[in-house]
C-alpha cells in the first residue's frame, strides 16, 4: 500500500478516536493528506474520500465540498460520503440534494440520508425517502429497519410500523436487540402496548434498552404498576437496571400519582443500585410531588438538591403552579425561568396561562410584549393522524388541506353533538382581547381537533383513531375527546408531548392527571 493510502487509513482510525479537543491535531492530519493529494497527483479514490470524510468530521463542510467537486473521479461512496457528511454537520439540505444528484445508488446510499433526516427529527421526511425506496424496488436490509421504525415511532405511523414488522417476519431476520427494541419502542409509542408485549416477548437477547422500551411504554400510558412489575421481573432475571431505567420507573410513578413509591425510589437508587441520581431523577420526582398537588414539598425537594436546579426541573414545579392555581410561586418562577432560557417559547406560554386563568390580563399583556421584543414565536400546534399508512398533518388554523371545508363542516356538527351533551368551550385561556364567540373559534382550529374531524370523516364507525399532537392537550381539547368517545363509540388514543390519553366511553386513562 503506498504511502498516501497508508496516511488515509490512518486519518480515519484517528479522526474517529481523538477527543474533541484534540480536533485541531486531526485537522493538521487532514490538510497534510490533502497537501499529498495535490503534490503527488494522486488519483485513489478511496484516498479522496477520506480526506473528504476527515474534513466532515472536523466540521470543515465548505473544504470537504470543494474537494469532492475536485476529485478526478467519484464513486458511490464518495457521494455517501458526501451525504454522510452534509447530515452530520446538520445541512441536512444539502444532503438531500446530493442524494438526488445520484445516477447511481446503493443501500448505504438510501441508508444514510433516511438517517440523517432521523437525526435532525425531520420524521416525516425519512419515511417519504423510505417510500421512494420501496417504489424503485430497492429492499431495505436489517441495519436500516431500526431507523425507519424509530421514524415511525416519532409520527405514530402504526401501519407503516406493522408492514415494517411483517417484512422481518417474512424475511426471517433476526430480532435482536437492536430490532426489537425499536419495534417495541414503535408499538408503545403507537398505542399498541399488547404488540409491544409480543415483541419484547419474542426478543430472546433482551438488551438493557429493551426492557427500558417496554418499561417506558407502560410508564407513557399510565400504566404504573405494570411498568414496576416489569422493572422487577427484569432484576429477578439478573438485568441491572440502569439510569434510564430507573427514570421510566419515577415516570410512571409521576403520572399515576404514587408519592411514596416514588420517593423510595429515589431515596434508594445509590444504596440498591448503586446509581447516583442525577438532575433529571430528582426533576420527575419534582413533578411527581407537583401533579399531586404537594407544590411545597416539591420546592423542598429542590432546595435539597446536590446540584443546581436546571430548566427542566424548574418548568415542572411551574407546571405544577399552573395546575394547582399557585400564582406566587409560578409568578416567581416563571420570570427566573425567562431569564434561564429567553428562546423558549413555551416558558412564556405557560407563565401567561397562569397569569390568563388568574385574570390577570394586565400580566398577560406584559409577557406578551417581552416576547415581541425579544422576537421569541410560539411554537405551532400540530398534529398528525396516520390513516391507512399515510400520515396527514394538520395546523392550527391552516387551511391549505384539500379537504379543509369538508373537515370543518364535520368539526361544526361534532361540536353541536357535544353541546347538547353538555358541552361548554374552555375559554378561559384564550385572549382577553376578542369576543366570546371569536374565542371559541379559536378553540374550534386547534390541530387535534382538525385531525379528529378528519378521522371521523374517513374511518368506519368503530375504528380506533390515533392522533400525534407536538404540543401538551390543552384543557378544553381533553374534555371534548373525552366526550366524543363516548358520543361516536369511538376509542381514541392521542400521545401529547407529555404523555399518551386513551379516550373510552367518556373516560381517559390519565384519569385527568396530566
Amino acid at each position: 500500500m503506498h504511502m498516501c493510502s497508508s496516511l488515509a487509513l490512518v486519518l480515519i482510525i484517528t479522526s474517529r478516536v481523538l477527543p474533541f479537543k484534540c480536533r485541531y491535531a486531526s485537522f493538521g492530519l487532514v490538510e497534510e493528506a490533502r497537501k499529498m493529494l495535490d503534490e503527488n497527483g494522486e488519483t485513489d479514490v478511496i484516498c479522496w474520500n477520506a480526506v473528504i470524510d476527515g474534513y466532515f468530521k472536523c466540521g470543515e463542510v465548505e473544504a470537504a465540498h470543494e474537494l469532492f467537486v475536485k476529485m478526478p473521479k467519484k464513486n458511490v461512496a464518495s457521494w455517501n460520503t458526501m451525504i454522510t457528511g452534509f447530515a452530520r454537520c446538520g445541512k441536512i439540505e444539502n444532503a438531500r440534494n446530493m442524494f438526488d444528484e445520484m445516477d447511481e445508488r446503493n443501500e448505504i446510499s438510501w441508508s444514510a440520508i433516511i438517517d440523517g433526516y432521523i437525526k435532525q427529527g425531520c420524521f416525516k421526511e425519512a419515511m417519504e425517502v423510505f417510500h421512494k425506496m420501496q417504489r424503485e424496488k430497492v429492499k431495505p436490509k436489517q441495519y436500516l429497519l431500526p431507523s425507519v421504525v424509530a421514524a415511525c415511532a416519532n409520527l405514530g405511523s402504526l401501519d407503516q410500523g406493522r408492514w415494517i414488522h411483517s417484512y422481518v417476519e417474512r424475511n426471517s431476520f433476526q430480532l435482536d436487540g437492536v430490532l426489537g427494541t425499536a419495534l417495541v419502542d414503535m408499538y408503545g409509542k403507537c398505542g399498541r402496548l399488547d404488540m409491544a408485549w409480543e415483541v419484547f416477548e419474542k426478543v430472546r437477547m433482551k438488551q438493557v434498552s429493551t426492557w427500558n422500551a417496554m418499561i417506558w411504554g407502560l410508564s407513557i400510558h399510565g400504566r404504573a404498576e405494570d411498568a414496576i412489575q416489569l422493572f422487577t421481573k427484569m432484576q429477578e432475571e439478573k438485568q441491572k437496571p440502569n439510569k434510564v431505567t430507573l427514570l421510566g420507573v419515577l415516570n410512571a410513578c409521576a403520572h399515576a400519582g404514587m408519592v411514596e413509591r416514588g420517593i423510595g425510589l429515589l431515596n434508594s437508587m445509590k444504596e440498591v443500585y448503586g446509581i447516583e441520581p442525577r438532575v433529571e431523577h430528582f426533576g420527575s420526582v419534582v413533578d411527581l410531588l407537583g401533579r399531586a398537588g404537594l407544590v411545597n414539598e416539591a420546592e423542598k425537594l429542590i432546595e435539597s438538591m446536590p446540584m443546581k436546579p436546571n430548566a427542566a426541573v424548574l418548568g415542572a414545579l411551574l407546571n405544577a403552579c399552573r395546575i394547582h392555581g399557585n400564582v406566587e410561586l409560578g409568578e416567581q418562577l416563571g420570570w427566573i425561568l425567562l431569564d434561564m432560557e429567553p428562546q423558549n417559547s413555551g416558558r412564556y406560554s405557560l407563565l401567561s396561562n397562569i397569569y390568563a386563568k388568574a385574570g390577570r390580563w394586565d400580566d398577560v399583556t406584559r409577557v406578551r410584549k417581552l416576547m415581541k421584543e425579544r422576537g421569541i414565536k410560539t411554537i405551532p400546534g400540530s398534529s398528525m393522524i396516520d390513516l391507512h399508512g399515510t400520515v396527514h398533518e394538520f395546523k392550527m388554523g391552516e387551511g391549505s388541506h384539500p379537504q379543509m371545508k369538508e373537515i370543518y363542516v364535520m368539526l361544526e356538527n361534532v361540536m353541536e353533538k357535544l353541546r347538547n351533551e353538555g358541552y361548554s368551550p374552555n375559554t378561559t385561556m384564550v385572549s382577553f382581547d376578542i369576543e366570546e364567540e371569536e374565542k371559541e373559534t379559536a378553540l374550534k382550529q386547534h390541530s387535534e381537533k382538525i385531525a379528529l374531524a378528519f378521522g371521523l370523516i374517513h374511518t368506519e364507525p368503530g375504528t380506533t383513531l390515533r392522533i400525534v399532537k407536538n404540543l401538551r392537550v390543552c384543557e378544553d381539547c381533553h374534555s371534548a375527546f373525552k366526550l366524543v368517545s363516548r358520543v361516536y363509540s369511538r376509542n381514541i388514543i392521542m400521545r401529547d408531548r407529555a404523555r399518551y390519553h386513551h379516550f373510552i366511553n367518556g373516560v381517559c386513562s390519565c384519569k385527568d392527571f396530566w
